[in-house]
């Protein structure tokens, strides 16, 4: 059986560690040989305004707002009291009256995102983010370059992590993408878990809805078909699996373990958007086009921290009676700009301000496009690139002086 002890790297079975002390050790029959890594940091939006905020340590911590807004996320305290991710801010204070709440500052989190992405980035070249706080990393070939397997270099990466950035990851470790996240999703936080052959026994009894993909549509249905089980799921034929959709066969080999995608680190976002909940039902077009603005804005910032332009647009809305309607656009030409994303988007809100009490109000960007192509302008629009210029004064004045520094009339 290889092991390690995940404080000093040692290689050893024994706990406590007779080299350092520590409990922490990893075993498995494969450990060393498995080279697919899931990284995925723990509460992060919560860890992070912790490790700013040493007083709040040990208190129950939700990174959200208002009243009908949902959790972003919360600290493992919160959720002791029952609060989750996703859930509504009514229902979370309801949990945990006595819980510390605070507003997402999503310019602070991608910033910490980019960090922990250098770190990554100089263990492989393949490196593919999945969202700002999750990335799967390919390790195979690179235990010559940094002398051990890849299970102990993610393991010092996480070490670095918690002692420069002042969060904590969880480590999955497999022979493909699905498996080593699914072990990421055990033991944390700070956790270590790796799934080797074994897996599909392991997970055989665990409900469908853990696998991705399944949300609880799909969950549904396989329990009315008497599916409730990862091995009832693998256990179907090549025609039951046909009846399950284009999906099923791919379900059915997911079950099982089985996944064939590769690391990409050139795979980009698909979308960026930004969204509010308000306190009160608005209706009046005014009222709307004003929060449309806000998110605008934020999309703008959105958009240049991840070096992407929106090509087209999708308007979201979600009535009283929570009721969703969405509506897109492409754009003429890729934009970074609010004040461009505005004009296009609120011509999409007119169409929809009819007098129908909405309770939330987002805008995306999709599809996207390297920055490179977004707002040149030509001999018809000289305007465009004058535009660029102003917001790019406008962002650096605010990344020095707080975003109170300078605001548009508009807002």
């Amino acid at each position: 059986m290889a092991s390690f002890c995940r404080d000093c790297d040692s290689e050893t079975a024994r706990k406590p560690c007779p080299h350092c002390g520590s409990v922490r050790i990893v075993s498995h029959p494969e450990l060393f040989s498995l080279t697919i890594g899931h990284v995925d940091c723990d509460a992060f939006y919560a860890s992070i305004e912790k490790r700013d905020h040493p007083e709040w340590r040990d208190l129950p911590l939700i990174v959200g707002g208002g009243v009908r807004g949902v959790v972003s996320t919360c600290c493992y305290i919160a959720r002791i009291y029952g609060v989750r991710s996703a859930m509504p801010m009514y229902k979370a204070r309801q949990l945990c009256p006595q819980a510390i709440v605070v507003p997402p500052d999503m310019r602070k989190y991608v910033a910490v995102s980019r960090q922990m992405r250098g770190m990554m980035e100089a263990l492989t070249p393949l490196m593919q983010m999945q969202s700002v706080d999750e990335a799967v990393l390919d390790l195979a070939g690179t235990q010559s370059l940094h002398h051990a397997p890849p299970a102990i270099v993610l393991n010092r990466l996480a070490r670095r992590v918690e002692a420069e950035l002042g969060i904590t990851i969880s480590i999955g470790l497999g022979p493909n993408r699905l498996l080593a996240k699914l072990a990421a999703e055990r033991g944390k936080p700070r956790g270590f878990f790796t799934f080797g052959t074994e897996a599909a026994s392991v997970l055989a009894p665990e409900p469908v809805r853990i696998l991705p993909g399944i949300g609880p549509a799909q969950a549904r249905r396989l329990e009315a078909m008497g599916i409730t089980t990862l091995g009832q799921l693998a256990a179907l034929d090549d025609r039951t699996a046909m009846s399950l959709g284009e999906e099923g066969f791919s379900l059915v080999a997911r079950a099982r373990g089985e996944d064939t995608r590769r690391v990409n680190p050139e795979r980009v976002s698909k979308s960026i958007s930004a969204e509010t909940t308000f306190e009160t039902d608005l209706r009046d077009l005014a009222a709307l086009e004003a929060e449309l603005w806000r998110l605008c804005e934020k999309l703008g910032r959105r958009l240049k921290s991840e070096q992407l332009a929106a090509a087209g647009l999708v308007l979201k809305l979600r009535t009283a009676s929570f009721q969703l309607r969405t509506r897109s656009q492409r754009l003429p030409n890729p934009t970074q700009l609010p004040e461009t994303i505005f004009e296009t988007a609120r011509t999409l809100l007119a169409r929809e301000a009819d007098g129908t009490p909405f309770r939330l109000i987002g805008i995306g960007a999709a599809p996207l496009v390297p920055e490179d192509q977004a707002d040149k302008g030509d001999l018809a629009d000289t305007q465009t690139p004058r535009r660029a210029a102003r917001q790019d004064a406008i962002d650096k004045l605010r990344a020095r002086f707080g975003e109170s520094a300078i605001r548009r009339g508009r807002g």
